[in-house]
């Protein structure tokens, strides 16, 4: 069984990083447009502004480990 590190070419890929890291970077990103938007218009769209760029934040840091693979392979990858 190979491990995943000897695979580097298939890790290297971005989808790699699977179906929750794209989720937590996509729900972060539409956290982020709602706050933009509640701080705009001065009302609170469900929570307060601060609130979403809160929640923003903590779904973007919560789907770094999934892309931290990805950017090993990267680095690790032979030039050829």
């Amino acid at each position: 069984m190979p491990y995943r590190w000897e695979i580097r070419e298939k890790v290297a890929d971005v989808r790699s990083a699977g179906l929750w890291g794209h989720a937590c970077w996509f729900l972060g990103a539409i956290f982020a447009i709602i706050g933009i938007i509640a701080a705009a218009t001065g009302s609170a769209i469900g929570l307060g502004a601060v609130v979403w760029f809160l929640l923003a934040i903590f779904t973007m840091v919560a789907g770094i480990p999934f892309f931290i693979g990805v950017a090993a392979a990267w680095y690790l990858k032979e030039k050829k």
